[in-house]
């Protein structure tokens, strides 16, 4: 399988609920709890690519774009963007999208960074070759 076919066959995608017990006082998701899915999609599409164990060792720039409502569902997206030697790098979405309409407009994006570890958690190739 080559590159582009692996990153392609790891995207991985969530969908989610906004319930109120994960909105704060502006029924709207908080941030943390989207910080958190996020990460939880991105080391899901990781682990998926490389087949090996996956820590997340940074996240680059979130940008919060739109608020997310409670009452609506989410989709969560992420693909591997960056492949190094030990560690690759996951760009992930959150999308909303309207219970009882068609309307879809992305939220949140961002980029995590992830390392693949060997038993002795000693970073090793995100490719076995």
């Amino acid at each position: 399988m080559n590159l582009e076919q692996r990153i392609a066959q790891s995207e991985t995608r969530i969908f989610k609920a906004v319930f109120p017990n994960t909105t704060n006082h502006y029924d709207t998701l908080f941030g943390g709890t989207a910080m958190q899915l996020m990460d939880e999609v991105a080391f899901i599409a990781a682990t998926r690519f490389s087949r090996q164990k996956m820590v997340t060792v940074s996240s680059d720039k979130i940008d919060f774009k739109k608020p997310i409502p409670g009452g609506t569902i989410i989709e969560l997206i992420a693909k591997v963007s960056y492949v190094g030697t030990s560690s690759l790098k996951v760009k992930t979405e959150i999308f909303i999208e309207q219970m009882y309409t068609d309307q879809r407009e992305k939220a949140v994006s961002g980029e995590f960074t992830f390392v693949a570890l060997d038993e002795h958690k000693r970073p090793v190739k995100v490719i076995k070759e």
